[in-house]
């Protein structure tokens, strides 16, 4: 979003404004709603930013809670920790219309319906918002961010309550997330890993609003109810900048090709070496180490980050860090004993998991199966070649008793 340049743009520009003391008679504050752009993964979601146009201050702003760098120090490990700061920046209308012309995202203008009053006071809550010592914030992705800004800041701000009158149909947190990623899938795959049960529970109406496009829908239909129960329409006007949108691109190389290729190789694998009476342990190590770091990944975002609603998840029932020890379980001889029982431990746990799928409350992806099959297969093939060899010992023993 070439978020840095434009924060610095809109600070050069807004000192210059911000000095204003009383907006106008003909201000008017106004809901930008930009759609999805595929180019990026952050911009899937669409971008919600809150424009004052004054034109006898000759002031066009808009105020966009989305600005984040990527230069901050340990940028990855904070995302990853759930503490990623986010800011609020000031730019031209001018400059952030055109950054999503070029995208291809048609932006929604929702012109609000406010008193002067209300003006003043949402003009005065986003000059305090933009204070050094306020300007950063929190970033939480369904509880805080660019859309849910905006609508805090006009529902404690205008004279009255606002009354979205919206009852859109039930979803979870991540029908929402998986309809944004649709065209993306292997972000979906990764959304369902990371993401834990708490995603699967129905939001409320209110909660919809972190989406952009839900956000947009929820004002259209609401309105201000003032103390004395009057009523009067958020909305006053609305105008829609059409852009041409980009194609989604197409996937061939999706998770549940690769992981069906994967579980096909490993199956082959596994009957070669059953007829050549042997065992491969460096197969075993390579799909362990995976399975083992993808836990440890899913541990720290469930018990470390702060992430929301990534814990509990139930897809930790075969993704966990103790998957790791099949690793000297396999290197080191002696353990294989330990390792044998581990591994009857895992094809117990994973076949109870993959009967009982439907019934955990929590969605898996579909290219889970083919990847828990993988390694519940492994399990398998050492709890038989282990069963075997014992039987064969037992037979020696006895023909060297007769």
């Amino acid at each position: 979003m070439k978020q840095i340049l434009l924060l610095l743009i809109g600070l050069l520009f807004f000192q210059t404004t911000a000095e204003a003391q009383l907006l106008s008679e003909k201000a008017q504050i106004s809901l930008l709603t930009s759609s999805p752009y595929e180019g990026e993964v952050f911009t899937v979601y669409g971008h919600a930013a809150l424009r004052l146009k004054d034109e006898p201050r000759k002031m066009d702003l808009v105020f966009n809670y989305g600005i984040f760098s990527f230069e901050k120090p340990n940028f990855i490990y904070r995302f990853a920790k759930g503490e990623t700061d986010y800011m609020l920046g000031v730019m031209k209308y001018s400059d952030y219309i055109i950054e999503y012309q070029l995208r291809g995202s048609t932006v929604t203008e929702q012109v609000l319906n406010l008193s002067p009053v209300e003006k003043e006071r949402i003009w005065g809550a986003l000059l305090k918002n933009y204070e050094p010592e306020n300007r950063e914030y929190r970033y939480n992705f369904f509880f805080d961010n660019c859309a849910t800004r905006p609508a805090q800041l006009i529902e404690n701000n205008v004279v009255g309550k606002v009354d979205y009158c919206w009852n859109p149909k039930p979803k979870t947190f991540r029908d929402v997330i998986n309809y944004c990623t649709r065209n993306h899938s292997w972000l979906t795959f990764g959304c369902d890993l990371a993401l834990g049960s708490p995603t699967d529970r129905a939001m409320t109406p209110h909660e919809m609003l972190f989406l952009p496009e839900y956000l947009k829908e929820a004002v259209a239909s609401a309105v201000i109810v003032s103390d004395d129960g009057s009523t009067r329409p958020l909305v006053r006007q609305t105008h829609v900048l059409e852009s041409e949108p980009e194609e989604a691109p197409t996937e061939w190389c999706t998770p549940l090709l690769c992981a069906i290729i994967l579980w096909l190789v490993v199956s082959i694998l596994t009957v070669w070496e059953s007829k050549r009476h042997i065992h491969l342990w460096g197969l075993d190590c390579l799909l362990f180490l995976i399975a083992g770091l993808s836990g440890y990944v899913l541990f720290f975002l469930g018990f470390i980050s702060e992430h929301p609603c990534t814990w509990p998840n139930w897809t930790m029932l075969w993704l966990h860090p103790l998957q790791l020890l099949v690793i000297p379980f396999s290197i080191v001889k002696k353990a294989r004993i330990a390792g044998y029982y581990y591994h009857f431990i895992n094809f117990a746990a994973i076949m109870l998991m993959l009967v009982s799928w439907y019934f955990l409350p929590q969605h898996f992806n579909t290219a889970f199966i083919p990847l828990i099959l993988t390694l519940w297969i492994r399990s398998a093939s050492v709890v038989l070649t282990g069963y075997f060899r014992k039987r064969e010992e037992k037979g020696r023993l006895k023909n060297q008793v007769k």
